[in-house]
């Protein structure tokens, strides 16, 4: 079946970061850019017509931290699963951290991955080479040519490097060709509890990991960018003491961005209940006060972008105790619902609100700035924003089906998500 060359996306409001602005209108789409932005030019036929009224027109959304199970995931076929969970979500653009299995430490699989997923044709990856040879800490990989083979920066996933002195080689390294390092802000010996300190976590007897843990490796990254100029990307921060060495860092000067796991800015340590191993979780939830922290630091701009931190296991992973159970939890087709629930939180205008998975996602990652104008890829989303859902395992198209948000009634679903002009998803019939 041919594609249509031309689309138009019809009577939705317009909601486009890049610009600040919200307004109704329609996009004309002729091949994979947006032709005409509020009218179609005269004499503009459309092959297709999206009706978007009653919807939002926006970005397509950019997750800086999903994994896909690529390569050599165990389940055949996951990569295919998850592009089409991301695109489900309005995900367009999908940044790939590199604790894969290999691990991403060679060219020829960064390679593999960005193949296979070019055959799909669905949402794109970005990958994130590895910094350190089988994120083992003890040698550099080969970052060149992990550069050369279209990796967007250089990470440790969410392994620290215990040895600091291999950790100031690799950022001068990084530094010298401009290179982005992204790591964990988790020391590696005060991280190896499962639940958040705090007394929730002492009275259910769980070992507990410490805010120390975030702040002595951010203490750490931060002197070493201050030693090196290194760009560094920071993820998943966790407490509101982890925010406010973020913001000294950035009041400074110093080139570093960081991301929140949407986990953590909308779920506190309470959410545990009674050893619900849905909410085992790396990093873990902390108390209301370090919530509160970091939606404002998101709302702020402090913090750059907020992330699903998606990880699809399989539900064997989770039915154990909670000490035992994998952390992780499927996320990429919910990260839509947890943007428009911190623009209610925080109390924003939602183009202000998207930036942090549309614009300002885009910034820290080094990647094209994502926009509804003129001229601009036909990137696109149509969203209902009153559209009641809960995120059952009938209603997700990930392979990984458990969720912390499983009870939660959310607000908020993808119709539609067009990619190079091209519908890559669409839960509604449309009118041709």
């Amino acid at each position: 079946m041919n594609e249509p060359k031309t689309l138009l996306v019809r009577g939705g409001a317009l909601v486009d970061p890049a610009s600040g602005t919200q307004h109704p209108g329609d996009i004309a789409i002729s091949g994979e850019h947006i032709h005409a932005v509020g009218a179609a030019a005269a004499g503009f036929r459309a092959e297709r017509v999206i009706d978007a009224r009653g919807c939002l027109v926006m970005p397509g959304l950019i997750d800086l931290c999903a994994r896909l199970g690529e390569p050599g995931g165990e389940a055949e076929g996951l990569l295919d699963s998850e592009l089409a969970a991301a695109g489900a979500g309005g995900v367009t653009r999908v940044v790939c951290p590199p604790d894969t299995d290999p691990v991403l430490d060679e060219p020829s699989l960064v390679e593999m991955l960005r193949w296979r997923a070019r055959r799909i044709k669905r949402s794109r990856v970005y990958p994130l080479g590895a910094l350190t040879t089988g994120l083992k800490g003890e040698r550099l990989a080969e970052m060149a040519s992990l550069v050369k083979s279209s990796c967007i920066g250089l990470s440790q996933a969410g392994v620290p490097v215990t040895d600091t002195q291999m950790l100031l080689r690799a950022m001068q390294y990084a530094s010298t060709f401009g290179y982005k390092v992204w790591l964990p802000a988790q020391d590696a010996h005060l991280g190896r509890g499962v639940a958040g300190s705090g007394p929730y976590a002492q009275r259910l007897g769980l070992p507990g990991v410490p805010v120390a843990a975030e702040t002595i490796a951010l203490h750490t990254i931060f002197e070493l960018v201050r030693a090196t100029g290194c760009a560094v990307h920071v993820g998943r921060l966790s407490s509101a003491a982890g925010v406010e060495l973020l913001r000294r860092a950035k009041d400074e000067g110093l080139p570093v961005t960081a991301d929140v796991s949407m986990h953590n800015l909308l779920l506190t340590d309470l959410d545990i209940g009674w050893f619900d191993a849905r909410m085992r979780l790396d990093p873990p939830l902390r108390r209301q006060s370090d919530r509160d922290a970091l939606l404002g630091a998101l709302a702020d701009g402090t913090i750059d972008a907020l992330v699903s931190d998606h990880t699809p296991l399989d539900s064997d992973d989770k039915v154990l105790p909670f000490g035992e159970a994998a952390p992780g939890a499927t996320g990429l087709e919910l990260l839509l619902p947890a943007v428009l629930e911190f623009a209610r939180r925080a109390r924003l205008e939602l183009p202000q609100a998207l930036a942090c998975v549309t614009t300002r996602a885009a910034a820290a990652a080094c990647v094209g700035l994502p926009s509804l104008a003129v001229g601009a890829a036909a990137e696109l989303i149509v969203v209902d924003p009153q559209e009641s859902w809960r995120p059952t395992a009938q209603n997700l198209r990930s392979r990984g089906k458990l969720t912390p948000l499983g009870d939660v009634e959310l607000l908020g679903r993808v119709r539609t998500t067009i990619i190079d002009g091209r519908v890559i998803h669409a839960r509604d019939a449309e009118r041709t």
